[in-house]
């Protein structure tokens, strides 16, 4: 069992303990999640930590698509509750990079593209230069950022 996992399993446990309903609830959407995923396909399988992270950032982003929306049509209360259960998911992914070291990155993706292109990349090259910048985030920051970055520089 990945130790991710296991992390969020003896959290629960530990909500489970402590009466705590927001976070108890939120581990358990978040291993049933993992847990379908394990199941899917030709055959059950174990998931390792990358796929775990990888399922808990999904499950992060879609609260925060959901508050977004709810705050748009006013329901405030659901909103502040699909924020508080994206702070508790926050708690297990790697920590974001700032603006900084994001333009850094963007720059870098930027000058690789340019060394295999042989000249400076254009709008048009921006997939090219997204391909290198991601990999070098790593999901340590959301696409859209990052996509920012690379077209400021592109522009």
């Amino acid at each position: 069992m990945s130790t991710l996992k296991e992390r969020l399993r003896s959290d629960l446990t530990a909500a489970m303990k402590s009466r705590d309903e927001l976070v108890k609830s939120t581990l358990r959407m978040t291993l049933t999640a993992i847990g379908t995923a394990e199941v899917a396909g030709a055959e059950a399988r174990e998931l390792g930590d990358d796929e775990v992270l990888a399922i808990i950032r999904k499950e992060a982003k879609k609260r925060a698509e959901s508050a977004e929306a709810f705050a748009g049509a006013g329901r405030d209360e659901l909103a502040a509750q699909e924020r508080a259960e994206g702070e508790v998911l926050a708690r297990y992914l790697p920590a974001q990079l700032s603006d900084d070291e994001l333009a850094e990155i963007a720059r870098a993706a930027v000058e690789q593209t340019a060394s295999e292109l042989g000249e400076r990349p254009g709008q048009r090259q921006m997939g090219q230069v997204m391909k290198h910048a991601t990999a070098a985030v790593a999901g340590r920051a959301d696409g859209k950022r990052l996509a920012t970055a690379v077209r400021s520089l592109l522009a």
